[in-house]
């Protein structure tokens, strides 16, 4: 639920810094420029510089926003069950007894010796 929610505010933050990023002036030109004071070239009520800062924090403050909330994001996911490593919960076979062979058999083969019963004969 505390996930859903902060997707849905994720997305808003997303609309709103994109709207702030698309109004920042592009070499002269942008909200300063509007109202005919801008276009002839004069200095309008709305300075560039004011315009540029206004816009320069809002982008900032809605980036760090969006940063923080992403991060909570993680936090917020309902995994549903305890997150162990392996060496917490052990190998499969690590609590079962170890059977150790009655009868241990050679590494190498040997032959029997058949030489002596045909010496006999």
């Amino acid at each position: 639920m505390l996930y859903n929610i902060i997707v849905g505010v994720i997305a808003v933050i997303c609309f709103l810094l994109i709207v702030v990023v698309l109004l920042q002036p592009g070499q002269g030109q942008g909200i300063s420029g509007m109202g005919g004071a801008g276009a002839i070239g004069g200095g309008g009520g709305l300075g560039a510089r004011r315009t540029a800062d206004l816009l320069s924090k809002s982008t900032s403050i809605l980036a760090a926003i969006f940063l923080t909330l992403c991060v909570l994001a993680n936090f917020a996911i309902d995994r549903g069950e305890t997150n162990r490593s392996i060496l917490q919960e052990g190998s499969p076979g690590m609590n079962a007894p170890i059977e150790v062979p009655s009868e241990t058999v050679p590494a190498i083969p040997q032959q029997e010796d058949n030489s002596s019963e045909e010496n006999e004969n």
